[in-house]
């Protein structure tokens, strides 16, 4: 089982790019809760661990993990509202947000006991890294699971807007990449944490996959070893969800090939990493055909691919 921590909130997409005052349909997302509706989709067992409202908003999230046989235990409960992002969709189909997030459930994640015994990795990411006191609750589970062996995988997906001191944000970042098996993060994130592919792989991940929107998905190893792949091409509706889609897809693919081990990465060669970059923009290029965080099933990647 892969154990998705982070947050779960509502996007609120607008209908009509381009207009602000468009209608906005409210859609079921968080980068952690995409990941783990992707990884359940792709067929994989999957776990969600955050604070979800008790709210309407909040008991729609629920019901939806539930629905695609997402692993509910690990979630909490509490009362106060779910946090809310507002989605601006620029012409080309990228996305930017504005988030509503003071008082939300999220914030309030406390650390878990322990995770079930078949827990094989654990991925972390977006504003539950961020936004305190449940950042740090996050950053200890984060910890506490490296330190017994477990395989962490990290994708920052920044939203400098929600960070309150980039330099210390950064610098604590620096500080979680030692516990980290698999790092995956855009471009953008690269260049906002203003660090290389180099020197993002030697502080501590085995493996650092970087996500080039349409030029494709680049890894690079602890030992220096650098593939890519071409991105596919689709017509895109958006870019929403297609990230969380890849970071899934990543971790999927490496579960299907028993890869969630201490050290197992290093024997990944060209062909290897080859396959799994490609299933993952496979994967990434559906979620980009269709409105909102809609990531695919596994049968929608195998038909994708044999077009």
């Amino acid at each position: 089982m892969i154990v998705v921590a982070g947050e779960a909130l509502i996007d609120l997409v607008p209908r009509v790019r381009g207009d602000a005052l468009t209608p906005l349909r409210p859609v079921r997302g968080g980068g952690p809760y995409n990941t783990a509706v992707a990884l359940a989709r792709l067929g994989g067992a999957a776990a969600f661990c955050s604070r979800v409202s008790t709210d309407a908003f909040g008991a729609s999230l629920l019901e939806r993990l539930t629905e695609e046989g997402v692993g509910t235990g690990l979630v909490q409960r509490g009362p106060e509202p779910t946090t809310l992002a507002v989605a601006a969709v620029g012409a080309d189909g990228s996305a930017s947000y504005a988030f509503y997030t003071g008082g939300t459930a999220d914030r309030l994640f406390t650390l878990p006991p322990a995770l079930p015994e078949r827990t094989r990795a654990v991925s972390f990411g977006t504003c539950s890294l961020v936004l305190e006191p449940g950042a740090g609750a996050y950053e200890e589970l984060m910890r506490r699971e490296a330190g017994r062996g477990v395989f962490v995988a990290l994708d920052p997906n920044i939203r400098a807007e929600l960070v309150p001191d980039a330099d210390a944000y950064r610098a604590r970042f620096r500080t979680w990449l030692p516990h980290v098996s698999l790092l995956k993060l855009s471009e953008e994130d690269a260049g906002w944490l203003g660090l290389g592919l180099p020197e993002l792989a030697s502080a501590g991940p085995a493996a650092v996959v970087l996500t080039r929107g349409g030029a494709g998905l680049t890894v690079r190893t602890r030992d220096g070893a650098e593939y890519a792949v071409d991105a596919e091409k689709v017509e895109v509706a958006d870019t929403i969800g297609a990230g969380d889609t890849v970071n899934a897809a990543l971790l999927h693919a490496l579960a299907d090939r028993d890869l969630l081990r201490p050290g197992a990465l290093a024997g990944l060669g060209a062909d290897g990493w080859t396959r799994i970059l490609t299933f993952a923009s496979r994967a990434a290029a559906v979620t980009c055909s269709r409105a909102g965080a809609e990531p695919p099933y596994a049968w929608e990647v195998a038909e994708f691919a044999s077009r």
